[in-house]
């Protein structure tokens, strides 16, 4: 445990940052498994509204550095390849 006060506020902070980031990653697997769920469906109504969202949280994550931005990039591609092939 820390003893300096600076120190322990870190502990409290990143302590909170990463709830934020747990919170931010569980809300981007939901959007994507909504994704390819309509993809799997063949609904493309839903698809294409399923996407835009999947691929807006995508971006944010990549913003925010929760996932890197190759590892963004190649998600988006491989989304929007899946659509265009629907």
């Amino acid at each position: 445990m820390p003893n300096i006060k600076s120190a322990k506020k870190r502990v409290l902070v990143i302590k909170t940052k990463t709830m934020q980031n747990k919170i931010f990653r569980t809300q981007l697997k939901t959007d994507i498994k909504k994704y390819q769920a309509a993809l799997a469906a063949g609904d493309t109504a839903a698809a294409e509204s399923t996407y835009k969202a999947a691929v807006k949280k995508i971006d944010q994550a990549a913003a925010r550095g929760i996932i890197h931005k190759n590892a963004a990039a190649r998600k988006k591609s491989q989304f929007t390849k899946a659509l265009n092939n629907m």
